[in-house]
C-alpha cells in the first residue's frame, strides 16, 4: 500500500493559511488541470505532485477536516474533533496528554522531530479491545481528557473503526447570476415579454457532474483498495485514496468538461416584465442560475431592469411628472385645459390665482404599481406661465389698464423678508 509523506497542505496548494474556502478550491483546480496523470502520462513527478495537491484539496476544502489539520498537523479520518480538541488544547497550556511529556508519546521521543524518533505503524492494530470502555469515560470526563480518551477517538473515529473511510464530498448549490436588461420607457409601463440569450454554468451530460468517468481495472494509485496510508508525526493512518475518492476503481477526466463537472452553455430564455415595472427592480428566476456541484441544486437568476427615459413624461416611483405651459389669463382668471397622461388625454382644473411652478395633482393617473393589485401612482403637473410677446399698441394698452386696476407689488413680501 503507499504511504504518503507528511506534507504542508498550504504550500502544497501555493496559498496563505488564511485563505478562504473557495481560493483553496480554485488553487486546486488549477493545479489539478496541470499535473492530472491523464493529461501527463507516464509523468512520475506531475503523478506524485497531482496526489499531494489532491490530499491537500480534500482536507483544506473541507472546514471539520481543515480544523484537525491545523490543530495536529495532519489529517486522518480515523481522528475524532473531539479529541483534536483536547490535544490541542492540552499542547497549548504547555502540559503533557494522560501524563506524558508535553510533545511526548509512549516509547520515547518527541512526535515531532528527533534523533531518536522511530514512527509507530498502527494500520494493522486493532485498538477496539484496548479502548473498549473509552466512550463511557469520555461521557464521565471533560474535553480535556485523559490519553485513553485522545487516542480512543484517533484510532477508533467514535466506532466507525480504523479502517474506516471518508464520507463523500457533499453537494454544493450553484452560483446566482445578474443580467442588467434594459427596457423601454413604455415597454415598462405596459408590460412586456423579453427574449434573452442567458449564458451559465450547466451539468455536464457526459459525466453528470461528477468530472470524471469510471475507467476498466482497479485505481493505480491505492491498487482498488480505496484507501493509502498517510505518515502524521509518527504515527501511520489510513486515509481515502485521492484519485479514485475511495472507490478503488480507475477514472479519467471528463474530456468535455476537463474534470470541472460543468460546461457554460448559453439557452434562450422569456422573461415577463410586468406591468408598472421600476427602474432597478430585480426578478428572481429560481433555478435559473450556475448549475451545483456533487448534485447540488441550482443557483438562482437576478434580472435586474433598467428603464428608458421619455421626452415628456418623468417617472418617479410610480408617479408621473411632466411640466404643462399655460397662458397669463389662464393661470390668472383659472380655466380648464387639456393635458397628457401615460392614458391620454385629460382635463386638468387650473385654478384662479395660479402661479407659475405650482404643481397640481391627477390622482390615479400614473404608473399601474407592479406590487399591489389595483393600486396606481399619480400624475404630477407643473405649471409654467407663459408671457407673451407684446407688439401691438392695443395690447399694451390694455395691460397698462390692467397694471392701474391691480396696483399689487409683486416684490413687497421679499423686502419685508430682508428688513
Amino acid at each position: 500500500m503507499a504511504t504518503a509523506t507528511k506534507k504542508d497542505y498550504y504550500e502544497a496548494l501555493g496559498v496563505k493559511k488564511s485563505a478562504s474556502t473557495e481560493d483553496i478550491r480554485k488553487a486546486f483546480r488549477k493545479l489539478a488541470r496541470k499535473y492530472h496523470p491523464d493529461v501527463n502520462p507516464g509523468d512520475k513527478a506531475a503523478e506524485e505532485r497531482f496526489k499531494t495537491i489532491s490530499e491537500a484539496n480534500d482536507v483544506l476544502s473541507d472546514p471539520k477536516k481543515r480544523k484537525i489539520y491545523d490543530q495536529l498537523g495532519y489529517y486522518s479520518d480515523n481522528i475524532d474533533p473531539a479529541a483534536a480538541e483536547a490535544y490541542a488544547r492540552a499542547a497549548q497550556s504547555g502540559g503533557g496528554v494522560g501524563g506524558f511529556p508535553p510533545g511526548g508519546y509512549p516509547g520515547g521521543g518527541n512526535a515531532r522531530g528527533g534523533a531518536q524518533e522511530v514512527p509507530f505503524d498502527f494500520s494493522g492494530f486493532d485498538f477496539s479491545d484496548l479502548f473498549s470502555g473509552a466512550e463511557a469515560q469520555q461521557q464521565q470526563q471533560s474535553h480535556r481528557g485523559s490519553f485513553r480518551d485522545i487516542f480512543s477517538g484517533m484510532f477508533t473515529g467514535g466506532g466507525r473503526g480504523a479502517g474506516a473511510r471518508m464520507e463523500p464530498e457533499g453537494p454544493e448549490p450553484g452560483t446566482d447570476l445578474e443580467y442588467q436588461v434594459h427596457v423601454g420607457f413604455w415597454q415598462a409601463i405596459r408590460g412586456t415579454v423579453m427574449r434573452l440569450n442567458i449564458t451559465r454554468q450547466d451539468t455536464c451530460t457526459n459525466c453528470h457532474g461528477h468530472g470524471y468517468l469510471e475507467a476498466p481495472g482497479a485505481c493505480p494509485e491505492c491498487g482498488g483498495k480505496g484507501t493509502i496510508q498517510q505518515t502524521g508525526g509518527r504515527m501511520k493512518f489510513n486515509v481515502t485514496c485521492p484519485r479514485c475518492g475511495g472507490t478503488g476503481k480507475a477514472r479519467t477526466v471528463c474530456g468535455v468538461c476537463g474534470g470541472q463537472g460543468v460546461v457554460n452553455r448559453t439557452e434562450p430564455l422569456e422573461v415577463r416584465i410586468k406591468p408598472g415595472t421600476r427602474d432597478g427592480q430585480r426578478i428572481r428566476l429560481a433555478g435559473k442560475g450556475n448549475a451545483g456541484v456533487h448534485g447540488g441544486p441550482a443557483g438562482d437568476l437576478y434580472i435586474i431592469i433598467r428603464t428608458g427615459d421619455n421626452p415628456v413624461f418623468h417617472r418617479e416611483g410610480d408617479d408621473i411628472h411632466l411640466t404643462v405651459p399655460v397662458t397669463v389669463t389662464e393661470a390668472a382668471l383659472g380655466a380648464k385645459v387639456e393635458v397628457p397622461t401615460i392614458d391620454g388625454r385629460a382635463l386638468l382644473r387650473i385654478p384662479p390665482g395660479t402661479q407659475s411652478g405650482q404643481r397640481l395633482r391627477l390622482r390615479e393617473k400614473g404608473v399601474p404599481s407592479a406590487t399591489k393589485d389595483g393600486k396606481r401612482g399619480d400624475e404630477i403637473v407643473e405649471i409654467k406661465v407663459v408671457v407673451p410677446h407684446v407688439q401691438d399698441e392695443r395690447s399694451k394698452e390694455l395691460l397698462r389698464e390692467l397694471a392701474k386696476l391691480n396696483p399689487e407689488d409683486p416684490r413687497a413680501e421679499l423686502w419685508k423678508q430682508i428688513h
